[in-house]
């Protein structure tokens, strides 16, 4: 029997295996194509003898099996680098170290050995291992044997029945039994008919314990079929080996490093902001989410978070030529979306799934959904595009151009055997092992934050994270706490009655880039209390970050289009039409509020079409843009109303939508 192992899809057999050569029992045959001729020795060795010779051969060939443990792991946007370490004795001579159960997914064109010693490294090769699939086979050509033999007991008690059956049958058609010999003795009758009573009692009883064995067996069969199914619902799992071929001229002891980059890990990050009042700093929390299904556990592993993304190409762009000509353009408008909602089931069943990774792609934006299937997530521009994954489901990918959007996933054929349903609420402290366990519960504060050094390179920033973690290879997302900030803020209303006559409250912190922040999702709490999420947006090239910290019902609002000033009048061959717009704000808080009101006047992209800003209350429009803002301070409980009135002068023989 060949033992096959695939490295770069090159098939390598035990060098020593000697087996009979095709078509001539007599003469045995080396793998390297040479022949003994006689086969004197090998008829002599016995059969047990032989299998035990090659499968030493065999164990020889495969070299010497190494267990290393993961150090440190560096988990990028998408990706990451695994380094592991182990102190392995060398043997003099050539020979080979197998570095086993690593990552199926290895990039192999990252592998790095590193050892120092008196030897040399003569080649690093990678293969697939599917050892665990001969286990698997085996265990369940065990219970396919105890299958058999229960079935044979049952053929045996059915044997039985058909015996008690048959006898029953015999004494059945007794000549006493069916009436055709009346001159029997009556003493000899009556004990023909008890024994025949007795024995019929004794046949029922004994058929009843047989299909009460047989029932037994039944379940015993049931069980063993269970087990069956639950061997082939684990699938196969495969993993890979690094083989390290070393020449030394010693025996002497190394320690070895081995890294290499796999996929199917990755963080994003999220930030709890918290204000007291407007009058106080903010505080930002700014916290990573891990995740992999690697096919390896990360056990107390040093952690470092990198803003670096191996997986983009890295080459520079090179410009093309721009073809103009003529066409049409138009530019749609509406409401903008910020923000989508939706459910995500699966599409076998309908049923919900908690723990999908939703990412906004190309970003560093990412949410995940709840135990009911719900998710949310802020959407930073119209050209979004939502990438839906999760353990044993396709991936799937949908634009974002609705604010309500219901995900169904196809379950994987490939990955179905590897499904993992995560919990929820603070029961992620029980799955990860490190000092900010207690993260994911929002209502704990003032944790002692974790020690993280943040280290800028070149092209990417790294933390690295002081206490060692355990992520296991399952796809969940494990917390991590990578800083906490109190940054002094600029806190200002807004609000744009055109689009919405909600008031936010928003902050401007100044020189945001020292914090190394990215684009991701912002759990907001103010004044104490969890008031919604938002977005921190870090695509802007100011040194001011605007926060959005939610909604004040207590900033009422209104615009309205005043009656009889909607005006539309003839002149000559132009068609004029006025819009008269009152926004009245009113201040229900206790203190007064710095609030900015923006609207915008029309903006005309013809020499047809005029526009005329008649009354803005003593702001100026923006000529570009037609903005028009006014920012003032509003006392407690105070009212202040503002007009915007423009006209619009077109031609007759054109229509104008005018808003």
């Amino acid at each position: 029997m060949f033992q096959h192992k695939f490295i770069y899809g090159k098939v390598h057999t035990p060098a020593s295996f000697i087996y009979a050569a095709p078509g001539n029992p007599g003469i045995s045959e080396i793998t390297d194509g040479m022949y003994l001729t006689e086969g004197i020795m090998f008829k002599k060795l016995s059969i047990a003898a032989a299998l035990l010779f090659i499968a030493a051969a065999t164990r020889a060939d495969e070299g010497q099996k190494v267990a290393s443990k993961v150090q440190k792991v560096t988990v990028f946007l998408n990706g990451a680098q695994v380094s592991r370490t182990a102190l392995v004795n060398i043997s003099p001579g050539t020979s080979t170290l197998v570095f086993e159960n690593l990552s199926p997914g290895i990039d192999v064109q990252s592998i790095q050995v590193n050892a120092g010693g008196d030897f040399t490294i003569l080649s690093v090769n990678h293969e697939l291992d599917f050892a665990d699939n001969d286990i698997r086979q085996k265990n369940i050509q065990a219970i396919e044997a105890k299958v058999k033999l229960v079935r044979n007991k049952i053929a045996l008690q059915n044997n039985m029945l058909s015996i008690y059956q048959e006898e029953a049958n015999t004494l059945a058609k007794n000549p006493v039994s069916n009436g055709t010999n009346v001159a029997l003795d009556p003493i000899r009758l009556k004990q023909t008919l008890d024994f025949q009573t007795a024995r019929l009692n004794e046949i029922k009883k004994n058929q009843q314990a047989v299909n009460d064995q047989i029932d037994l067996f039944n379940d015993e069969l049931e069980d063993y079929n269970k087990q069956i199914a639950e061997i082939n619902k684990a699938g196969v799992k495969t993993t890979s080996n690094v083989l390290v071929t070393v020449s030394a001229k010693v025996a002497l002891q190394a320690n070895f490093t081995l890294s290499y980059l796999v996929r199917n890990a990755n963080w994003f990050p999220t930030y709890d902001i918290r204000a007291k009042n407007v009058n106080s700093p903010i505080t930002i929390v700014y916290k990573a989410n891990v995740s992999q299904k690697t096919g390896e556990d990360w056990k107390s592993a040093k952690l470092t978070l990198s803003t670096g993304n191996p997986s983009v190409n890295g080459a520079k762009p090179e410009l093309t030529p721009t073809y103009l000509n003529f066409g049409m353009y138009y530019s749609g408008t509406g409401v903008p979306i910020t923000k989508v909602m939706g459910r995500i089931v699966s599409r076998d069943d309908n049923s919900s799934i908690p723990g999908v990774s939703i990412r906004v792609k190309g970003t560093s934006i990412g949410a995940v959904s709840d135990a009911g299937g719900n998710y949310s997530i802020q959407i930073p521009n119209a050209n979004a595009v939502l990438t839906y994954s999760f353990i044993g489901y396709e991936t799937l990918e949908r634009q974002a151009n609705a604010p309500m959007i219901n995900v169904a996933l196809n379950p994987s054929s490939r990955q179905l055997n590897e499904v993992v349903v995560a919990g929820y609420g603070t029961e992620y402290k029980r799955d990860l092992t490190g000092a900010v366990a207690r993260i994911q519960d929002k209502n704990i504060i003032n944790t002692v934050p974790i020690e993280v050094k943040k280290e800028e390179n070149q092209t990417n920033i790294e933390f690295n994270i002081a206490n060692p973690y355990t992520v296991p290879s399952d796809g969940k997302q494990y917390a991590v706490e990578i800083s906490q900030y109190n940054i002094d803020a600029t806190y200002q209303y807004y609000v744009a009655p055109k689009l919405s006559t909600d008031v936010f409250l928003t902050a401007q912190l100044t020189n945001w880039n020292k914090y190394s922040f990215l684009s991701g999702e912002a759990n907001l709490f103010f004044e104490g209390t969890y008031i919604g999420k938002s977005l921190i947006n870090t695509d802007a090239t100011t040194d001011t970050l605007n926060l959005s910290l939610g909604t004040d019902k207590n900033i009422v609002v209104t615009r309205t289009l005043e009656k009889g000033l909607a005006m539309r009048q003839s002149s000559g061959s132009n068609q004029k039409e006025t819009r008269n717009w009152l926004i009245d704000v009113k201040n229900r808080k206790s203190q007064s509020v710095n609030l900015l009101v923006e609207d915008q006047v029309p903006v005309s992209q013809n020499k047809d079409i005029e526009v005329e800003a008649q009354e803005t209350s003593g702001a100026k429009p923006d000529a570009t843009t037609g903005r028009v803002s006014w920012n003032f301070m509003l006392n407690s409980l105070d009212e202040k109303k503002v007009k915007l009135k423009y006209q619009v002068k077109y031609p007759k023989n054109q229509s104008v939508i005018v808003q």
